[in-house]
């Protein structure tokens, strides 16, 4: 029922002492017809303030697409969940897809963010469904940080293990970049569930059924492997994410979550030999288990494999074949490093971390493997993140973007969720600008899959190949000119040849000129606010600038923030004529007034209108 195979990097390995190698398991699930399980399934959404605007609407908007893609035996329930939690879909079967859409339709922002509040209550809603036969799963949804009920990440971390074993598994969806990804990722591990980073708001449609055909394709769970290791066998380091622990024989087990159909699941390792002869050697015998589908009801299924590497003499392994897994072996080696430097950057050593990315590009470039389109692509990742971190620069997106590819690569086997990442490269700004193409070729920045990738617009070339460029000067948007294309070695893809420039046609807007700026001119002074609320201007985007809403607190209306980074107790100088019980606003600036425990509203007022 599960095949197993290896391969090591190389297909004969040096015999010698002292000897590293990489190794690459494969698991798959083998299955002539393979059952669709059934779901039941609780979405649970963010409509806090921060989500106030196009990025609530896009979410509902996905979570209606989830409707649409349910079959009437599936189990669906839906929670929203600001500083209050509200089911706006209890439990129940998919047989009426457009009441549900009509329920999910009505759902408007609100105030701050009680995540554990929501994430538990879909919790509930799954446990009273609860059937092992089915996909027990909950979405979850959110763009910032957890300032109300349960806020310790530990906390929420250990609690979504345990959910876990109880047959509830968490997957955790970040929106936009006001999110914790240290506690989104960290949940969804502890659950052996998914991860997704939506950094861009009409991605949530798309990243949604992402999630969908995942939960479609599950054939097997709880896939745990045990390395019983030969003599003198050391294991270095695990390239994919596990959970590793010992069992009482100090060997290693790792919990590699779930199997999907048509889908590997891949397991690199790190292993130090110290000694190796001519011959044959064993490595180690290979244990495995998981919980699979088979006739209808879900089993457990165990297996062995004896994991064997081939010896030969130095010269028989300089001049033997290159395994052809060395691209998917070097996918995980650069996940490796990019999580190995964030933590060197984040620990303030950031030559050190700058380091093990350009060792990692030059040994990547010595291989030849930069002639593979994707490795390509990930050099300028690579390139792109060294020099972020050398100038102490990453930001919060680049810091988000290789979180979530590190995630991705080394949990999953698809293409189209490693090397994602939209966030433009400051240096597109400093661009010498062209205003004629002349003898150049023009090329176009677009966003395919959450990636930016470069295309050639002139006549003459191939306008399907990927063209390799430069991460740092990548812009959704963004039009250039280089002097010429060349084709790689495979003619599977165009290199740049020559200078680049940015191109904008005379008299063409230039949305690249600088950074982005609030769209707003911070007066400092404190805001005044007309006769009524009725009279004040309306906005249905909230942009840069702060949401606050009108709450009741005793016999008292007070204006509280309830955009992320401020603290929601906190209450806040703000006109009384325009106070309304449950009115959100959208005001220019908040400051902290002298006492260091209230807020001052500045500028502009509008009232905000919710987008239909």
């Amino acid at each position: 029922m599960i095949k197993t195979s290896y391969e090591f990097d190389q297909s004969i390995l040096p015999a010698g002492s002292s000897l590293k190698t990489n190794i690459l398991l494969r698991f798959r699930v083998d299955i002539a017809e393979s059952p669709r399980r059934n779901l039941n399934l609780s979405l649970v959404i963010d409509r806090s303030g921060s989500m106030a605007g196009a990025p609530l609407h896009h979410a509902l908007k996905a979570a209606e697409s989830v409707v649409d893609q349910l079959e009437p035996y599936d189990i669906l329930s839906v929670v929203v969940y600001d500083d209050e939690v509200d089911s706006v879909v209890p439990p129940q079967a998919v047989t009426n897809k457009a009441a549900l859409k009509n329920s999910i339709q009505k759902v408007r922002a609100g105030g701050i963010t009680n995540l554990s509040g929501g994430w538990l209550k879909g919790c509930e809603h799954v446990k009273t469904q609860l059937d092992p036969q089915k996909i027990n799963r909950v979405l979850l949804l959110t763009d910032g940080h957890a300032n109300m009920g349960i806020q310790d990440p530990k906390i929420l971390t250990a609690t979504s293990g345990q959910k876990a074993e109880e047959g509830i598994i968490t997957t955790t969806l970040g929106f936009a970049q006001g999110f914790n990804e240290d506690l989104l990722i960290g949940m969804a591990r502890a659950a052996t569930g998914n991860f997704y980073f939506i950094q861009s708001i009409d991605e949530a449609t798309e990243v949604f059924s992402i999630e969908l055909d995942s939960l479609r394709a599950v054939v097997g769970q709880n896939l745990k492997v045990t390395l019983e290791l030969a003599d003198g066998v050391t294991l270095v380091d695990t390239l994919s994410l596990a959970k590793v622990n010992q069992n009482d024989a100090g060997q290693a087990v790792l919990t590699l979550g779930e199997l999907y159909e048509g889908e590997d699941k891949l397991l690199g390792l790190s292993l130090a030999i110290a000694s190796a002869q001519v011959g044959d050697l064993p490595v180690m015998k290979l244990h495995y288990s998981a919980d699979v589908v088979q006739d209808d009801v879900i089993q457990n299924i165990s297996g062995t494999a004896d994991i064997i590497a081939k010896i030969g003499t130095v010269e028989e392994a300089a001049f033997a074949s290159t395994s052809q897994i060395i691209l998917e072996l070097s996918r995980l080696t650069i996940a490796k490093a990019k999580e190995t430097a964030l933590s060197l950057a984040e620990h303030g050593k950031h030559q050190e971390a700058e380091e093990t990315l350009r060792a990692l590009v030059k040994d990547l470039r010595d291989k030849g493997l930069n002639e593979n389109f994707e490795i390509a692509e990930e050099i300028d990742q690579l390139e792109y993140f060294a020099g972020r971190i050398a100038q102490k620069a990453l930001g919060n997106a680049g810091r988000k973007e290789m979180r979530d590819q590190t995630y991705q690569t080394m949990t999953r086997n698809r293409s189209d969720l490693v090397g994602r990442g939209v966030t433009a490269g400051d240096e597109v700004y400093a661009m010498p600008i062209v205003n004629e193409v002349g003898s150049g070729v023009e090329l176009h920045c677009v966003r395919e899959g959450g990636k930016l990738r470069v295309k050639v617009v002139s006549e003459g070339y191939d306008s399907t190949k990927n063209i390799q460029f430069p991460r740092a000067i990548r812009a959704e948007g963004a039009r250039y000119v280089v002097e010429g294309l060349e084709l790689s070695s495979d003619a599977t893809f165009y290199r740049v040849r020559g200078d680049i420039t940015r191109f904008a046609q005379p008299g063409e807007t230039d949305i690249f000129v600088a950074p982005r700026q609030s769209n707003f001119t911070n007066t400092g002074k404190a805001s005044k606010g007309p006769a009524s609320a009725a009279d004040l201007p309306t906005t249905d985007s909230v942009e840069d600038s702060i949401l606050v809403q009108c709450v009741k607190d005793g016999s008292k209306l007070r204006a509280r923030v309830v955009s992320d980074g401020y603290e929601p107790d906190w209450n806040m100088r703000f006109p009384r004529s325009v106070r309304e019980e449950g009115m959100l606003y959208v005001v220019d600036e908040v400051k902290t007034a002298p006492d260091g425990k209230s807020y001052i509203a500045c500028g502009e007022i509008k009232r905000f209108v919710q987008p239909t």
